[in-house]
């Protein structure tokens, strides 16, 4: 598929709209953690499970849905992982106890595994090598746009309302946008499905992770999610208390920074396909590093300006990390994208656990020094994939 014709544009709408139902139904939460916390007596580690449980969920069905996929077709599967889930932020909304939200929301987060890896697999087959960046970048700039919206929302209603409002009104929101999904997306010309049972799956392993590049990019997945959702998870706990004491809805304004991802997921694609993405992904990733850092200090200026660093740096590297495994991964590619976001995600679910627990013993000093030692990993790995040899010739912008 070409970048002309309306199929290409109908392919990166509904794309769009399906990583910004994915981002918002599974983040929402994230600013409503402190009133959880609260209305249910919980600790901040408690109250973060609200968010880890549904991602670990996640990242367990995503490897189960893209060997699915891969027999019964991409498009089918994603509207109804999209129904599914916002049906069940709705149903979390009319939760009575703890346990009952946290049921609904790691029924979510299943339901969501047939998204994520489906949808890179889709674009990894339908779109023209030459413009797979820009068009995975404009799908993770519907992440990141999902989850600023999401986040906004959640903490508007539930400061003024509640967080079962808030709650309800998202997935109401999140059915709206399935329907859109369902309309806009052509119907794949390039998937043929797939008939060899276990042991392709397990041959399609053994290949994945004895490709020089793929593991690591799998790796640094996990490292760069789990710092990404950690930072934002405690930021509101941090700003919250003193000595800033900002309100609920005042605090879930710092999700506007995620604009800064919708920009820089697309500037990144388009600079990866040109300059190649060895030679940019270590640079956005010193950034988000650098964001990091400025967090530590004690002026909410510098706090938010840190923030914002942070976030153009972290949708940056993941539009190049995710669009380079569609481009090393030349057969079963819904498997390698799947194995990409298992890492991805339970590395939200894994290190947004651990922070809480430095939280409670370091606050926001313990919780950047672990995320610092991560990126520090994530960019010693992309300096290693600097190093890697393309594929092929045909591929040397990879």
């Amino acid at each position: 598929m070409s970048s002309s014709p309306p199929a290409y544009r109908r392919t990166n709408r509904a794309l769009f709209f399906g990583g910004f139902s994915c981002f918002a139904l599974l983040y929402c939460v994230q600013p409503l953690m402190p009133l959880l916390a609260h209305d249910f007596a919980l600790t901040p580690a408690q109250s973060s499970l609200s968010l880890s449980l549904a991602t670990g969920a996640l990242a367990v069905s995503l490897l189960f849905s893209s060997v699915l996929s891969d027999r019964v077709g991409r498009k089918a599967m994603m509207v109804v992982a999209l129904v599914v889930a916002a049906v069940m932020t709705v149903l979390s909304a009319f939760a009575h106890s703890y346990a009952q939200l946290l049921a609904t929301r790691t029924l979510l987060g299943f339901a969501l595994g047939g998204m994520p890896a489906v949808a890179m697999a889709y674009l990894g087959e339908e779109i023209e090598p030459a413009s797979l960046g820009v068009s995975m970048g404009l799908y993770i700039s519907g992440n990141a746009f999902g989850g600023m919206v999401g986040r906004m929302a959640a903490s508007v209603l539930s400061d003024f309302l509640s967080w079962r409002v808030a709650l309800g009104v998202l997935g109401v929101a999140g059915l709206l946008a399935a329907w859109e999904f369902g309309r806009s997306l052509p119907a794949s010309r390039n998937f043929r499905p797939s008939s060899g049972g276990l042991a392709a799956t397990v041959h399609g392993l053994r290949r994945h992770f004895g490709d020089a590049g793929l593991p690591w990019l799998f790796a640094l997945s996990f490292l760069l999610m789990g710092c990404f959702v950690s930072a934002y998870n405690f930021i509101g706990f941090r700003l919250l208390g003193a000595p800033f004491g900002l309100r609920q809805s005042v605090v879930g304004g710092i999700s506007l920074l995620y604009l800064l991802g919708i920009f820089s997921a697309a500037w990144a694609g388009r600079r990866a396909d040109r300059l190649g993405r060895r030679h940019v992904l270590w640079t956005v990733l010193g950034t988000m590093f650098a964001g990091l850092l400025l967090t530590l200090a004690h002026d909410l200026v510098l706090i938010v300006a840190g923030m914002a660093v942070f976030t153009f740096g972290f949708f940056a590297s993941h539009s190049i990390a995710s669009s380079w495994v569609g481009r090393r991964a030349r057969t079963q590619q819904a498997l390698a994208s799947a194995l990409y976001l298992c890492c991805y995600y339970l590395g939200s679910s894994v290190v947004g656990w651990l922070c809480g627990v430095l939280w409670e013993h370091g606050g926001w000093s313990g919780v950047v020094t672990l995320l610092g030692v991560f990126l520090g990993a994530a960019l010693a790995i992309a300096l290693r994939l600097r190093r890697l040899a393309p594929l092929a010739p045909a591929l040397a912008a990879a």
